[in-house]
């Protein structure tokens, strides 16, 4: 209980905790800023196998088997020829066909992104990657 002969203590607002939540919030985002920008590698988007599905589409499948050869729609070739043949085949095709790489699960993985590198060069190329259900 108040006596009346007491002073009206005049409100304050404390803002310590208010600081304290701010920097914590801007701690958090720089953090986070700095993590996204550190993410590096080809903006590649890999099928699960899951949820592979069937193109319908017209395809040129591009195989590389366990030892490192090349193929264009089963036909041996190199990866100049292969390129050659793609760069061909969707400025004559509309709408141009979907390139599928179909890659042995033994072949080193520099070698597959050799080749889709290549491919990605080609302007109109779109590139999928097979891949088999279990």
């Amino acid at each position: 209980m108040r006596l009346p002969n007491e002073p009206d203590i005049p409100p304050q607002i404390n803002i310590v905790p208010m600081i304290d939540v701010i920097f914590a919030v801007l701690t958090f985002f720089i953090m986070s800023s700095l993590f996204l920008t550190r993410s590096e590698g080809l903006p590649v988007n890999l099928p699960g196998a899951e949820s592979s599905e069937v193109q319908e589409e017209q395809q040129l499948v591009v195989s590389i088997s366990a030892d490192g050869q090349l193929a264009l729609n089963q036909e041996p070739m190199d990866l100049s020829g292969i390129t050659t043949r793609v760069e061909e085949a969707i400025a004559t095709t509309t709408p141009a066909p979907l390139v599928v790489l179909n890659a042995d699960e033994d072949v080193n993985h520099g070698s597959v992104v050799t080749v889709m590198d290549r491919l990605r060069q080609i302007p109109g190329a779109r590139l999928a990657i097979a891949t088999q259900q279990p």
